[in-house]
């Protein structure tokens, strides 16, 4: 038996060593590891946020009923365009002495808040006028006109270098976006508000109307009187959640009431996303923003960052901010339906026509960075170079490099000895 265990371990070692001989062998052949070589380039690099979310109009409505019944006839459907005071559906009731004293405070909360939005109004005229939101941004742009005329004489003179006045002229184009974008901003807030105040307007006539008809009804010996629920703004119906025959609550301080329609203006959209708290401190209000829609993937729409909230909310252990972005770009044939789920690039920084290389072709050795420049046939010689704006692929580089140069490209860089 032992016999046998000798003769099976002496065949064990000749099986290893024949293999051992023959994967030497075939390294040998081998040779050593060729690599190619490659060029940098000149490319747009831009280093972006992801947001998450979807689209939504930034105006809607829940068109409710200011009395209690039943819904007689419905004039709408989803997907219809309606006008504003155009009859959305007819509601049947009988109407008490509760129900008017309900109407009747309905009408003074309607007035309080006409009231309230008109005082909005004249406060944002005052700020619209006055320009102070966006004081700001117009004296940071005066400071970057003076500076940039400044640098242009000491430029002219010999005194600063052009790369030093192109940094310059570049922080004004920047300075200057961001003022007409808060002037746009400033506008936009102010028809909203405009907008807000007729809307609560139309909101007093409708509840003051139907305090007439329930007073009518009552006083006409309770006889059946037809409420005609109207739209409050021009838009699109997104939903009518209710139907024929359905009963129905009115809005008063104690309950919301029941939705007779949905309406939304669909001409005026936003995405409402979510970013994750590791990119929210690099975003700023009018950065731009790239949508892409997942219903749509042949299509990309532009967006300005308007809205970043003040605080998180946790989600699957991460914290998550909101953000909102007006979309500024839209093909006349193509429909963004409210719900549609998008993902959104925001651009926090962008250099475009930069000379690049990749990431993986560039070697990092005590905080500086290096690639390998070809000499000769295989043959490769280490240069410093100064790295800028990375968007995870490719890395700017300032300093060290042209695109005539080549530099070898690092594709196995686990086959390598130094």
């Amino acid at each position: 038996m032992n016999k046998g265990c000798l003769i099976g371990l002496g065949i064990l070692l000749v099986v290893l060593t024949a293999g051992l001989a023959y994967y030497f062998f075939n390294q040998r052949d081998k040779g050593p590891v060729k690599y190619d070589s490659t060029e940098a380039e000149v490319r747009n690099i831009a280093n972006k946020a992801v947001a998450t979310g979807s689209i939504k109009p930034r105006l809607e409505v829940n068109i409710k009923p200011q009395v209690s019944g039943v819904v007689d006839e419905l004039y709408v459907e989803a997907g219809q365009q309606v006008i504003k005071g155009q009859n959305l559906a007819k509601i049947k009731l009988i109407p008490s002495e509760v129900n008017v004293n309900s109407a009747r405070s309905n009408v003074e909360l309607a007035r309080i808040r006409v009231q309230e939005a008109e005082r909005e109004l004249q406060r944002q005229k005052d700020v619209f006028n006055n320009q102070l939101d966006v004081e700001e941004a117009k004296r940071n742009y005066d400071l970057a006109v003076q500076e940039e005329e400044r640098q242009k004489k000491l430029f002219n003179d010999g005194i600063v270098s052009e790369q030093d006045y192109q940094r310059v002229r570049l922080d004004l184009d920047v300075k200057k976006n961001a003022y007409e974008n808060a002037s746009i901003q400033s506008g936009n807030t102010l028809k909203q508000f405009e907008s807000q105040l007729d809307i609560r307007k139309q909101e007093l006539a409708a509840a003051e109307n139907n305090l007439q008809l329930l007073r009518e009804g009552v006083t006409r010996n309770s006889r059946q009187v037809s409420n005609i629920v109207v739209s409050t703004v021009d838009g699109m119906v997104l939903d009518v959640p209710v139907e024929e025959g359905s009963s129905v609550i009115e809005r008063n301080n104690f309950n919301e009431g029941t939705s007779i329609a949905v309406i939304a203006d669909m001409t005026n959209i936003i995405f409402e996303g979510k970013v994750d708290e590791s990119d929210v401190g690099k975003l700023k209000e009018g950065m731009p923003l790239v949508l892409t829609v997942g219903a749509i993937p042949d299509e990309s729409f532009d967006a300005i960052l308007e809205f970043i909230a003040p605080k998180g909310e946790e989600e699957e252990g991460t914290v998550k901010f909101e953000v909102k972005a007006a979309i500024t770009s839209q093909p006349d044939d193509v429909f963004l339906r409210a719900g549609y789920s998008g993902n959104g690039d925001i651009i926090i920084d962008k250099r475009d026509s930069v000379v690049s290389v990749q990431e993986r072709d560039v070697l990092y050795e005590d905080e500086q960075a290096f690639v390998e420049v070809v000499t000769g046939d295989q043959e490769y010689e280490k240069r410093e170079v100064k790295l800028g704006l990375s968007d995870g692929l490719y890395v700017e580089v300032l300093e060290g490099l042209d695109t005539s140069t080549q530099i070898k490209k690092r594709i196995n860089p686990e086959h390598e000895t130094n």
